[in-house]
């Protein structure tokens, strides 16, 4: 017969409540009930979130994480720009005893720049540099130089080696207007000047 009256409610609950303290065996069932419902509640309550939120967020706002919960995320993205990265770091020289031959091509291009007789156009003079200097420097650099500025008229003295390595020398030759210290490098087609400084 159902329970209709709030006095015969309070007696089953009192009853209820009573139950585990009426043996030790009642209170250890009692205990391992409530241990097992915890765990349940425990193990259901994630996906009720997961229901809960994927209802809220929409599809393909969410993600999932490693305990199969779900998280909400942007949409959008940001995008990095990769950064930059040297592709190369240059290697030191390796030292090397002089090339001979780079000493000779350092002479003959000395003896040509100093070589600029009045009447002699720039072409001209461009023309004897030519078999010893590099192209992109004869076009560049080179072709800027007006011959008849140039003071020295005569090489005075033998080429002395200041540096020396396998792709590259620094070869003074003195003149009569000063110390020309050129710079030779070892290119495919042999050594060619590629740089100097001094001289006048």
């Amino acid at each position: 017969m159902p329970i209709r009256t709030n006095r015969g409610r309070s007696a089953v609950y009192r009853r209820l409540w009573a139950w585990p303290l009426r043996s030790p065996r009642h209170l250890l069932a009692a205990i391992i009930g409530l241990a097992v419902l915890a765990l349940v509640i425990a193990a259901l309550l994630p996906q009720v979130r997961g229901i809960a939120s994927r209802g809220s967020s929409g599809p393909g706002n969410a993600t999932t994480a490693n305990n199969g919960s779900w998280f909400a995320t942007p949409t959008s993205t940001t995008t990095t720009s990769p950064q930059t990265r040297l592709t190369s770091i240059p290697e030191h020289p390796t030292s090397a005893a002089p090339d001979p031959n780079a000493v000779s091509v350092a002479k003959a291009w000395a003896a040509a720049w100093v070589n600029h007789p009045v009447g002699m156009t720039s072409a001209q003079w461009l023309d004897q540099l030519r078999p010893y200097t590099e192209p992109e420097f004869l076009a560049t650099q080179m072709s800027t130089v007006d011959p008849s500025n140039i003071q020295a008229t005569a090489v005075t003295g033998g080429p002395v080696v200041m540096e020396s390595y396998t792709s590259s020398e620094l070869i003074r030759l003195p003149t009569n207007g000063g110390d020309l210290d050129i710079t030779v490098v070892n290119t495919p087609t042999g050594w060619l000047v590629s740089t100097y400084t001094g001289g006048s």
